[in-house]
């Protein structure tokens, strides 16, 4: 399995409807949201909310089984789910998921597990 870690600015007066997008996501579309995911090969999606003195942030982990592939099938995605989750997020942070995000993943530096 690989994972991933990005930070995405929250676009100012935003912090309700993105609150909004992910009890939605863990509510009414639940389903939908499991369904996405599945087809799109992730297994785990975990996303946390950071409020800075330069804005806020959301940080989003994830994992599957290739995640370069999962950016690039969601950008090709046209499911009524993924159209709809990609429209948030470019309402939301200003980010347009049908373009690939350009670069390399995030890289990982430090990594602790307790033995």
């Amino acid at each position: 399995m690989a994972n991933f870690a990005s930070a995405f600015p929250l676009l100012p007066g935003k912090l309700d409807a993105w609150r909004k997008f992910t009890q939605e996501m863990a509510g009414p579309r639940k389903k939908e949201h499991d369904e996405s995911r599945r087809h799109l090969g992730l297994t785990i999606e975990m996303a946390w909310y950071q409020p800075t003195p330069q804005g806020d942030l959301v940080v989003v982990c994830g994992e599957g089984d290739d995640v370069a592939k999962f950016f690039t099938r969601l950008a090709a995605s046209q499911e009524p789910f993924d159209v709809w989750f990609k429209q948030q997020v470019k309402e939301l942070h200003g980010v347009d998921f049908n373009q690939p995000p350009p670069g390399p993943l995030p890289e990982l530096v430090f990594d602790y597990h307790r033995q």
